[in-house]
Formats: structure tokens, sequence, C-alpha cells
């Protein structure tokens, strides 16, 4: 049977708590494949694995239960290998890359902060801004709405408009943030966001970091920000030198 990786974690007294479960229905049991000081977090794979919201939840738990005995380098959902050895094989095979990436993410959380613009809020901090666009649109309402020509400028230079103040809400979310954290991964970008950015931050530095988001948030108050964590670092474990063909495992950490 298929073996599913959750994460990767330090051997040295690692343990997971008695009767965890993890994806799959019926849930399978959770166990720990050991390989030199490497352990990885596993269980059997269920066939035909889709990403449904009870099995990403319980990928997710499992992570956070077993970060509580020390570091694991979460593996994205679908991680899966052709059996406990070609697990074992890897962790050999990638045993320095991961030590490195595990001192480099000890004590550590993901945010992702994804920002959206408040549409009335925006277009009034727009009209605020420029000039040009409050005189064209009092002139277009003393004529009555103006002319085709006249309602199809307007309609151009306020788009420009909004996506010139998306693009400094972006950098400027970034900035601002970037001091707090230690790292930052810039998510794909998607219609609907004006930003997507998750932030590694130090555990000791969740209070400033969050704070920082509220002034963020209370001085773009046409800025709606989504914050979502503590997460484990997904966004920054970096993937492992290639694979050796022989290990039939597809343990990759990046999607």
């Amino acid at each position: 049977m298929s073996t599913y990786v959750y994460g990767i974690a330090r051997r040295a007294g690692r343990s997971l708590p008695d009767g965890m479960e993890g994806i799959g229905a019926p849930p399978r049991p959770v166990r720990i494949v050991a390989e030199g000081d490497l352990a990885a977090i596993v269980s059997d794979a269920p066939e035909g694995l889709r990403p449904k919201r009870s099995d990403l939840l319980a990928h997710q738990k499992v992570l956070s239960e077993a970060g509580a005995g020390g570091p694991v380098l979460p593996m994205r959902f679908g991680s899966i290998a052709t059996d406990d050895d070609a697990v074992r094989h890897v962790l050999q095979e990638r045993a320095e890359h991961y030590d490195e990436r595990l001192r480099s993410l000890d004590g550590m959380d993901e945010y992702n902060v994804k920002a959206v613009h408040n549409e009335e809020a925006v277009l009034h901090r727009v009209m605020a801004e420029n000039p040009e666009i409050r005189a064209m649109t009092e002139a277009n309402r003393k004529a009555g709405g103006g002319n085709y020509e006249d309602r199809l400028r307007l309609g151009e230079m306020v788009v420009a408009a909004l996506q010139t103040r998306e693009a400094e809400d972006a950098v400027e979310l970034q900035h601002t943030l970037e001091p707090v954290a230690e790292a930052i991964s810039v998510g794909p970008e998607s219609t609907g966001w004006v930003a997507n950015v998750s932030f590694l931050v130090d555990r000791e530095s969740a209070e400033p970091f969050l704070a920082a988001v509220e002034e963020v948030r209370k001085a773009h108050p046409h800025l709606e920000l989504r914050v979502n964590g503590p997460l484990p670092p997904y966004s920054f474990v970096e993937p492992g030198p290639s694979e050796p063909a022989e290990a039939a495992a597809s343990t990759s950490t990046t999607e």
C-alpha cells in the first residue's frame, strides 16, 4: 500500500499522541517512519485521494499535533510515496537538506495575509486623490450624465486609478509587515486579491506582527485584510535535491 507523508521531523525524542488519526474514511492511523536522524510522519494512503475538506483538515491537524513535539517540515497535501522503504530512501538521500531546513524553521510559523479592496471605500479614496476624475465626474453630472464618449473616458480613468491603487497598496502592505517577519513569500496572482503574501514569523514575534497588521488595517480603511495563521510554514519549505529515479516517491514540498 502507498504511504502518505504529512511531514518530516527530527527523530530524537519524536513520538505521536496515542491514537492519532489522519486522512481517509475511515481515518488512517498515523505512524513514524525513521531513517538516521530523521523521521517522517506518515499513514497509509487511501486510494483515489482527492482534496476534500475533511482530508485537508485532517492533514493540517496531524501537522499541528506533531509540531507540538518539535519542528516539522510540512509536506503539501497529496504527498505520496510508493511505500515506507521509498520514504526511508528519500530521508537518507536528502538528510543534509532536511536537517538544514529544520534548523532554519525551528520556532517559526507562517501567517498568510490576503487583502481585498472595499469597493465603495476605495472608490471614494481614488476620487479624493484624483482631481481630474473629480472634475470629469462633476462635468458629467452637470451634463445630465455626459455623452457616451465622456462616460467611457471617465470609466477608463477610474479603472486605471484603481489598478494603480491596487499596486501601491500591495507594495505598502508588504513593506510594512516585512520588518516584523523573518521572510516573505508572495503567492500567485489571483483575480480579486490586492495582495496574497505569506510571512514567516518567529513565534516570539507573533504579537508584534499581528499588531502591525492591525496598524495597516486602521491606516487603510479601504483595505479588508484576512489573516490566516499560525500555520505550518508550507511556503518556506524549499524543495530538496532531485530525487533519485529509483526512489518512486512523490514527497515533493511544493505543489
